[in-house]
């Protein structure tokens, strides 16, 4: 019996032994079960090795739709495989093409970058300015004083890209000057555009003391040339070369490829997206803007430059992937701003539209102000939605300007057709209305450089007198532009939520891992992140 017992405890304690055992082994492999069990931690997203920020001019969201079964280039390819927002709209007046590329690659509205205008009226200098005028800097390439970036106030993608360390090249390239400066800004490697005087693409001094070697060298094979004598559709170039060849380009879509030529020349020749830093190339296609305003929206040529300019964005896209390599580009593709019909094509489909004469206006202002307040020349300087006093009769008749500003907006507004007046004293005390209109002259309200009225016209209605269209209202016709982002680290699909041509710098500057530049007000658009 006790024999027995003895048994019974040492098989007890073997068993306590072996749980015991068992319990520690169990401890020892739970680390590494839950090792085992924990997923494996996300690559680090690729750096692209270039960034394309591409602006056509004047191109309507509509566009994308109203001609979608007809590309087959860039735009098809974009849409499809990449991000579409469909919804993106401007919310700043007015919708031109200096206020739009200064937001592309800023994030920034007009009232914080400063670039209110294509041009505007300098108080300081009693004088018209451009948004990238600047006597400091010579032409390059062609005869003239130079422009800069030195009028933008605020940094953009390419000035972050290049503080971070992260950046190689940017450059610049459009038909126009303030095409190709604003979006890159200040510590840009290079702009170019195309200058009608010479058919050559120039620069500034502001970026260097010569034009490089290649950039000459394409100049002096005098590409524009080459059309002398062309057709496009009913159209007829000059047979012979030199300045009217040049200026009649213009509204061709000749001038889409000649900016193509060079852009793919400039691609190769800067080794753009070979290096093992981030390029970044911002090209503008001015052509479509060009031909829009001359011929409108719902003609022949405007479809025809919407199909070319499509297969032009294909080839680039192809020409920087052989040259970066699959999955190495980033590229964004936006509009700088929509057009108005022509208000006779309006007029036929019995909707509302004409054209106004701004000389009337001014002229109603000059009597309405000299019959209150004596005096004459009481405006200095008047185009589009913009009106500035003179300050020298304001000096003469001691005059207070609020008082005078009130008058004046007054008169304009009890004018047919004038749909809104924002006086620089509202503007400046929060006395205006947060709708979308007031929303939007506050977004392009600076108050140094803004006029002291801002007149709106009735929707369709434009200050473009004879022929042609023009744009710059806050109206859906003007504001509503694409939003394409394509790359390796895009989702695609389509995205119906109301976004922002604003959004585009906060987004870059994200995916590129570097600071947001200094005055953007957009946010990133991570839904559509992989």
């Amino acid at each position: 019996m006790r024999l027995l017992q003895c048994l019974q405890v040492k098989l007890m304690v073997l068993m306590f032994v072996r749980v015991r055992i068992l319990l520690v082994l169990m401890c020892a492999a739970l680390p590494m079960a839950a090792q085992q069990k924990r997923p494996a931690a996300a690559p680090v997203p690729r750096q692209p090795k270039l960034v394309l920020a591409i602006m056509i001019d004047q191109f309507r969201y509509e566009f994308l739709t109203r001609f979608r079964s007809e590309y087959t280039g860039g735009l098809k390819r974009m849409m499809e495989e990449g991000a579409n927002f469909t919804n993106a709209r401007y919310r700043h007046f007015p919708t031109v093409t200096a206020t739009g590329h200064a937001t592309l690659l800023t994030g920034a509205t007009p009232a914080a970058t400063g670039i209110i205008e294509n041009q505007w009226w300098d108080r300081k200098t009693s004088a018209t300015v451009t948004s990238v005028s600047d006597a400091s800097t010579r032409l390059l390439g062609a005869e003239g004083s130079g422009v800069s970036p030195r009028r933008l106030l605020q940094s953009t993608v390419g000035d972050e890209l290049r503080v971070s360390g992260k950046g190689g090249k940017v450059i610049g390239i459009s038909i126009k000057d303030r095409s190709a400066i604003l979006p890159v800004g200040h510590s840009a490697d290079a702009a170019y555009w195309l200058d009608a005087v010479t058919g050559n693409f120039v620069s500034s001094t502001y970026y260097f003391r010569a034009l490089p070697a290649w950039a000459d060298e394409f100049n002096k094979s005098k590409p524009a040339d080459k059309y002398a004598g062309h057709e496009w559709l009913k159209h007829k170039m000059p047979s012979t070369t030199g300045r009217l060849l040049y200026d009649d380009i213009d509204t061709t879509p000749f001038t889409n490829e000649l900016l193509q030529q060079f852009t793919l020349k400039a691609l190769a020749a800067e080794k753009l997206g070979a290096g093992i830093k981030t390029d970044l190339l911002a090209v503008s296609y001015s052509g479509n803007d060009l031909v829009g305003h001359e011929y409108g929206p719902d003609s022949e040529e405007a479809h025809d430059m919407a199909l070319r300019v499509d297969r032009l964005i294909g080839d680039l896209l192809r020409a920087a992937e052989a040259q970066a390599g699959a999955g190495n580009v980033l590229a964004v593709l936006s509009a700088d701003h929509g057009v108005a019909p022509v208000p006779e094509d309006n007029i036929n489909r019995k909707l509302p539209g004409g054209r106004l004469d701004l000389a009337h206006l001014r002229a109603a202002l000059e009597r309405v102000l000299t019959d209150k307040f004596g005096g004459s020349q009481w405006v200095a300087y008047m185009a589009g939605g913009s009106v500035y006093l003179n300050p020298v009769t304001l000096a003469s008749r001691a005059a207070k300007a609020a008082d005078v500003e009130d008058v004046a907006a007054n008169a304009l507004r009890a004018l047919p057709h004038v749909f809104r007046v924002y006086t620089r004293e509202q503007l400046l005390n929060g006395g205006v209305a947060g709708d979308e209109f007031g929303t939007g002259v506050r977004n392009g309200f600076n108050a140094v450089r803004s006029p002291d009225l801002t007149v709106l016209l009735d929707p369709y209605w434009i200050a473009r007198l004879n022929t042609g269209t023009t744009h710059g209202t806050l109206f859906d016709y003007d504001t509503h532009v694409p939003l394409l982002f394509w790359g390796s680290r895009i989702k695609s699909g389509q995205y119906r939520q109301s976004v922002t041509p604003n959004d585009i710098a906060p987004t870059l500057s994200d995916l590129l891992g570097i600071a947001t530049p200094s005055g953007s007000s957009g946010r990133v658009l991570f839904e559509m992140f992989k």
